[in-house]
């Protein structure tokens, strides 16, 4: 009778717990669905070095993160995001499905915002198991950022995906 009890308590606990977070290191937010870890280390880009931190949670091998880094300048940080991508792209052996980008400026007086964004869909194998990556690459100014969730391709829900990558906001 326990172990039925238990099976029950164990059926109606949460996989997802979604939590906000908010970063002390770069100015975002995002919703993590798990509680998330930080760590910062050292990465080249095409030749360029940084120290990137990477906030994420992982959800039965299911991977959500928020990479951020700064560039020397704002030119460095938008082809940050390109390296950034396809480093990840290459590391699944992935085709990508689909792909967005744009590039915006915008004046204020006499401060100028610069920023750029990519955003993917790619399927690739990992130790022989089919993987997706879905990938929004931002910059503004001379900060860059990779959002990502990486997983199993047939344990990805749609719903999980969009939580995860809807709620990354800029502060």
């Amino acid at each position: 009778m326990c172990a039925l009890a238990g099976l029950a308590l164990a059926a109606c606990s949460p996989k997802y717990n979604w939590r906000d977070y908010s970063s002390e290191d770069a100015p975002f937010r995002a919703m993590f669905p798990d509680k998330p870890s930080s760590h910062t280390r050292s990465i080249d880009l095409d030749g360029m070095k940084v120290d990137m931190t990477m906030t994420a949670a992982q959800v039965d091998g299911s991977m959500f993160a928020v990479g951020t880094a700064e560039a020397p300048d704002a030119a460095q940080a938008e082809a940050a995001l390109a390296a950034m991508k396809t480093a990840l792209v290459n590391n699944i052996g992935a085709t990508v499905k689909s792909e967005k980008s744009g590039k915006a400026s915008a004046v204020s007086g006499s401060t100028s915002a610069r920023s750029a964004a990519i955003d993917i869909d790619a399927s690739g194998m990992q130790n022989g198991v089919p993987m997706r990556l879905v990938g929004h690459f931002e910059s503004r100014d001379k900060r860059f950022y990779q959002v990502i969730v990486m997983g199993k391709e047939k344990e990805l829900s749609k719903e999980n995906v969009d939580m995860f990558m809807s709620s990354f906001k800029l502060q």
